[in-house]
């Protein structure tokens, strides 16, 4: 049985103006490895040419040969750690993608999912584009090489004005790196310095390893065109209320990562201390599911005043693909990534912190395994309110159907996980621990809220919506 999580489709990382610009954006995409497992590259350029590696597979494996380094010359390169939300995972679709067409050379590495892109893809082929891959990302190339404007960087704003959706992108030309945000800022970027280059991250955990100071966050709708002569910044598009990703704070990005102006372990403990206050109850011992739910487990313990445990150890060596050897011990599954410390557990009244439920059969599994090693009560407390319609704005969640807080109430969910007690943070308290304001966010997983209309043709046959 997987043990599924809501899994984000990617990270990207560029540089413009080092002399070790393929090894720091290797670097870089390490760092943001937790972005994407399924597949990495790297497009670098000399001045000259654009220079291409790319495969499936983790970073290190990708590019743990150093001779591999010799054949991206340049100073300036992009890069893209992958999570297929649209598109097969194969070679083909592994990103960065560089096309050569009439006006030279580009690359492109996207963060994101385009909700009108198939509307704009039967378009394109109807007037006899042919597409490689099966990605929403060729549609901006598609569109980019058809525009009839003269400069890239119009170009560039004349294709972002026809698409609809999250994205966060780098292009890469022979002499010219550009960074562009959706007008709504669903997914995390931000721009450092490194001496004289200039950097460009889907996260700062990633300026952090190799030392580059963090600069700002580029603007929900900023294109930033990046050359020789400097950084120069545009917001061509009319400025809309931004909707930034909550659940880039619940899950996805790095604890030690700054995004939408606030340090995520921070704003995860504070998760904790407000699901405590909504939710508090006597125990012995606070435990999270790790790695995700560590931080809110901190602020829930602080806050109740009880102590932190690490009840539960997970194996760090089995990846998101791990399969079973055989029908007959599949439900091993869990314990295969997770397995509960007895010693700590035994006798006790244990609080176990995660950041959500999805389907719900990953956490009837964690209550089943804490009570099997002696848990005399298991209260499950989770940092996020419930999760109860998909997202299209780039993070891999299932249909609607297959949510269960869709189809259940709370109590339903707590009898089926077997817990004695379950409580979710309120989308109230979600807010005021993140300390939103007047600033919002997409909550459209929670709320069933989205930002962006669908396209007639994306809405019927694939969402699942009410």
């Amino acid at each position: 049985m997987k043990l599924y999580r809501p899994t984000e489709e990617c990270g990207i990382f560029g540089i413009y103006g080092h002399p070790e610009a393929a090894n720091l954006t290797y670097l870089g995409l390490y760092a943001l490895q937790h972005r994407g497992q399924e597949a990495c590259g790297i497009v670098s350029s000399d001045g000259r040419s654009l220079y291409t590696h790319r495969s499936m597979g983790l970073v290190a494996d990708v590019f743990g040969n150093q001779e591999i380094f010799g054949n991206l010359p340049g100073e300036s390169a992009i890069g893209h750690v992958r999570y297929s939300t649209t598109g097969d995972s194969v070679l083909k679709n592994v990103q960065p993608i560089k096309v050569d067409y009439s006006r030279g050379s580009i690359a492109i590495a996207h963060n994101g999912n385009l909700v009108n892109a198939q509307y704009i893809k039967d378009e394109l082929e109807a007037w006899g584009s042919i597409f490689q891959t099966t990605m929403d990302t060729e549609v901006i190339l598609h569109l980019l090489a058809t525009s009839k404007h003269s400069s890239l960087e119009d170009r560039i704003i004349d294709t972002l004005g026809r698409i609809k959706g999250a994205y966060c992108l780098l292009f890469l030309t022979e002499t010219r790196m550009v960074a562009a945000r959706d007008p709504h800022g669903f997914r995390p970027l931000c721009l450092g310095r490194l001496g004289d280059a200039w950097v460009v991250a889907s996260e700062s955990c990633a300026l952090d390893l190799i030392e580059a100071e963090f600069v700002r966050e580029i603007e929900p709708g900023e294109i930033v065109v990046i050359t020789k002569d400097g950084l120069t910044s545009h917001f061509p598009h009319k400025k809309i209320e931004p909707a930034p990703c909550i659940f880039e704070f619940v899950y996805f990005a790095r604890p030690d990562s700054y995004i939408f102006g606030k340090n995520v372990y921070q704003v995860r403990k504070e998760f904790g201390r407000q699901l405590c206050r909504e939710h508090g109850i006597d125990a012995d011992i606070v435990i999270p599911v790790p790695d995700s739910g560590v931080p809110a487990a901190l602020g829930y313990a602080q806050e109740a005043g009880l102590p932190f445990e690490l009840g539960l150890i997970r194996n760090h060596y089995v990846g998101r693909t791990f399969i079973e050897p055989q029908q007959s011990i599949r439900h091993f599954g869990v314990k295969i990534k997770l397995n509960p410390v007895r010693e700590v557990l035994k006798g006790k009244r244990v609080v176990v912190i995660d950041d959500s439920i999805v389907r719900g059969t990953t956490s009837r599994k964690i209550v089943k395994m804490v009570r099997n090693a002696g848990a005399s009560e298991v209260h499950v407390r989770i940092s996020s309110p419930p999760t109860s319609y998909p997202c299209y704005y780039g993070i891999d969640t299932p249909t609607r159907k297959e949510l269960i807080s869709s189809s259940h109430t709370i109590e339903e969910i707590r009898k089926y996980i077997t817990a004695d007690s379950l409580g979710y943070l309120s989308e109230e308290g979600l807010l005021q621990a993140v300390g939103a304001g007047s600033n919002p966010f997409c909550k459209a997983c929670f709320s069933g809220g989205y930002p962006i209309t669908f396209p007639r043709l994306m809405a019927e046959p694939q969402l699942d919506l009410f």
